[in-house]
């Protein structure tokens, strides 16, 4: 029943994590670039842990339940989408910029990192409603099991995030090229700034 329960909440939380998203993009990033990857890869994985765990307590339910805390979280979320889809627009109009750091790019400090990957990460309504309110609301289905459908949700968030962050070095030749950074981080832009407007239109 425990093994069960923890595979299937190792599907849903890998149906959850693996999409195209703000969180996920600045990890393929970082992968790519090779600064602070294990640092970002820990600040995702850590953070998925402890809000499933509070999602699986039942605290989804009261934050779902009250309308002015999803407003606040929501439209402070998508203006920090916006701001990072300006940075990235930036990024893609000079993408010297962009490049490596061993290749003559500005490289990203070690408190710009851990600043960037916590705010996309802590003010994304996303992040609140897929492993706070939704996935503890079928964890909460599991009845007795529902800490080993969170323990195997924690889990595949882990291996996700490893598996981009480092995992994307392997795409790096690909990335030797100004011209694919411009691709990605216009791709990152329009990811951004659409999950920004999709946010504030569920609002009305």
């Amino acid at each position: 029943m425990g093994w069960t329960a923890a595979l299937a909440g190792a599907g849903f939380g890998l149906a959850l994590i693996v999409a195209i998203g703000a969180q996920n993009a600045h990890v393929l990033r970082q992968g790519l670039r090779r600064e602070h990857v294990g640092l970002v890869v820990a600040i995702c994985a850590l953070s998925d842990i402890v809000l499933i765990a509070v999602g699986t307590a039942g605290v989804g339910a009261v934050i779902a339940a009250s309308r002015t805390v999803t407003v606040i979280v929501t439209v402070l979320g998508a203006l920090v989408l916006l701001g990072y889809g300006a940075v990235a627009v930036r990024r893609a109009l000079r993408p010297g910029d962009a490049l490596v750091a061993e290749e003559g790019g500005a490289a990203l400090g070690v408190g710009a990192a851990a600043a960037t990957t916590v705010a996309l990460t802590w003010l994304n309504p996303h992040v609140y409603l897929d492993t706070v309110v939704l996935l503890g609301s079928v964890a909460a289905g599991h009845g007795d099991g529902r800490w080993w459908f969170a323990l195997g949700a924690a889990l595949a968030s882990v291996v996700w995030f490893t598996g981009l962050g480092f995992g994307a070095a392997a795409l790096r030749p690909l990335f030797a090229r100004p011209g694919a950074w411009r691709v990605l981080d216009s791709v990152i832009a329009l990811v951004m700034v659409a999950i920004a407007v999709k946010l504030v239109a569920a609002l009305f």
